[in-house]
């Protein structure tokens, strides 16, 4: 059998099920990218507005892709029992992780806002942190509205349904767009309010998901009777336990992640304004490139809980082979793109020269992670659909806490390539937890195989 034969209808089921993801977390990733560039064109000149938003930003972000992690782990848990047709499993599964989810959003948007002059005590500069806290305070408003959505998004995504999710999140992303020019600029008889008014234009369009996938749930037969006898009252331990289980470790691994490029940031904050300003860029860029990987990953997911639910372990084995050949590939053309086009991307988001020369030094850094940070995501998302998530967090630890982060102090700060030394570091913690997962999923398998 030749390698296109044997392969072929693997890539077909995982572009069906990635292809949808892509967009709906490129949906996602809009909101950020229309905050930087809305941000970055209402400054011009001035990168301060920028700054605020990149340190805002960074530190949102690092609360909330914890509280996301948890709620990821429903998906697994849905996709196993689905394809047996374990319908009543399901429901009590959707019904406690939503009030879960939502008690948990409403928990840590409190402290999110409560925290935050603690910002100042990050080494940044004093007018960054100021211009960032009113932006930062909006987005924790939004928390228990997005894990809300999230724990039906993660419902459908388990059953395999992921083109409902990625038309949510479009029309939503769709009308943060608009928000943002009324809120950041003031128009149509709204007040000028700068970033402040990102962060409410982001919050109104996590409002919109929310109402429009419970809309969709009650409009739809197949997906209400997941409902039926849905009751407002505190969650069953025994399920949240079962949630916590998967979802705790992915929550800790993705915070460790995040907390390396969220470290980094503050790091490079302390070279000045231009450097955090050139790092939100590059950032956003390369989230850009991660979103279409962490749907590959995600995609990963629902197949391998599937074909794991069904016990066919050849058809999990291939499923795995050709994820790891999409995210090959996709690597590779960012990081073609990113190196072509690192003078030319940056003059999207800003008209400051020294941010855009900066900016185009850094993207070469970030082409060059891009194949560790497909093959370690990937290797998360197909861990999660064995169930296996206990390993992925030490790995974690080991690879972003022991290694990213010292090795970006060393060349940053003491050998003195600024932020570009900060970039180059990820490609060791990536490189590093994408060799010692993907030899976990090799253990894995073999084991799958004996049994």
């Amino acid at each position: 059998m030749t390698f296109w034969r044997k392969y072929k209808e693997q890539y077909r089921k995982n572009l069906a099920l990635s292809i949808p993801v892509v967009l709906t977390q490129l949906g996602q990733m809009l909101t950020q990218l229309a905050d930087t560039i809305m941000v970055g064109q209402y400054g011009g000149e001035n990168p301060l507005p920028l700054a605020a938003v990149s340190f805002g930003s960074s530190m949102a972000f690092l609360i909330l892709i914890g509280c996301i992690g948890i709620a990821l782990g429903l998906t697994p848990l849905i996709g196993e029992r689905y394809v047996r047709g374990e319908h009543e499993a399901c429901k009590s599964l959707l019904n406690n992780a939503v009030i879960f989810y939502t008690l948990l959003g409403l928990a840590v948007g409190a402290a999110q806002y409560a925290a935050s002059p603690l910002l100042y005590y990050l080494g940044q500069p004093e007018e960054v942190v100021t211009g960032a806290i009113p932006y930062y305070r909006m987005l924790s408003y939004s928390i228990p509205f997005m894990l809300c959505f999230f724990g039906f998004k993660s419902f459908l995504e388990g059953a395999g349904n992921t083109k409902t999710v990625m038309i949510i999140t479009l029309i939503a992303n769709i009308l943060n767009v608009i928000f943002n020019y009324l809120l950041i600029f003031g128009r149509g008889g709204l007040p000028e309010l700068g970033a402040e008014g990102a962060g409410l234009a982001t919050t109104l369009s996590r409002v919109a998901s929310m109402v429009l996938i419970i809309g969709y749930f009650l409009r739809h037969s197949r997906y209400r009777s997941y409902l039926n006898g849905f009751r407002l009252r505190l969650p069953e331990w025994q399920r949240v336990r079962q949630l916590l289980r998967i979802g705790l470790p992915i929550a800790g691994q993705m915070f460790l992640e995040s907390s390396a490029f969220v470290g980094t940031a503050v790091m490079i904050g302390w070279l000045g304004t231009v450097a955090l300003s050139a790092n939100q860029v590059a950032i956003t860029l390369g989230n850009c490139a991660f979103m279409v990987i962490l749907s590959i990953g995600s995609a990963a997911t629902i197949r391998i809980s599937h074909c794991y639910g069904e016990r066919n372990n050849e058809e999990l084995r291939l499923a795995t082979h050709a994820t790891y050949h999409l995210v090959l590939i996709w690597s590779l053309f960012a990081s073609l793109v990113f190196i072509l086009l690192r003078h030319d991307i940056p003059r999207l988001f800003t008209d400051n020269e020294e941010v855009i020369a900066l900016t185009a030094d850094m993207m070469f850094y970030v082409a060059l992670y891009q194949l560790w940070d497909g093959m370690q995501n990937v290797s998360v998302g197909i861990l999660r659909g064995l169930q296996d998530v206990k390993i992925i967090m030490p790995i974690a630890f080991i690879a972003y806490w022991l290694i990213n982060m010292p090795a970006g102090y060393l060349l940053g700060i003491t050998a003195q390539m600024g932020p570009s030394g900060f970039f180059l570091s990820y490609s060791f913690g990536l490189g590093a937890a994408a060799l010692l997962l993907m030899g976990r999923i090799r253990r894995d398998i073999r084991q799958l195989k004996k049994q």
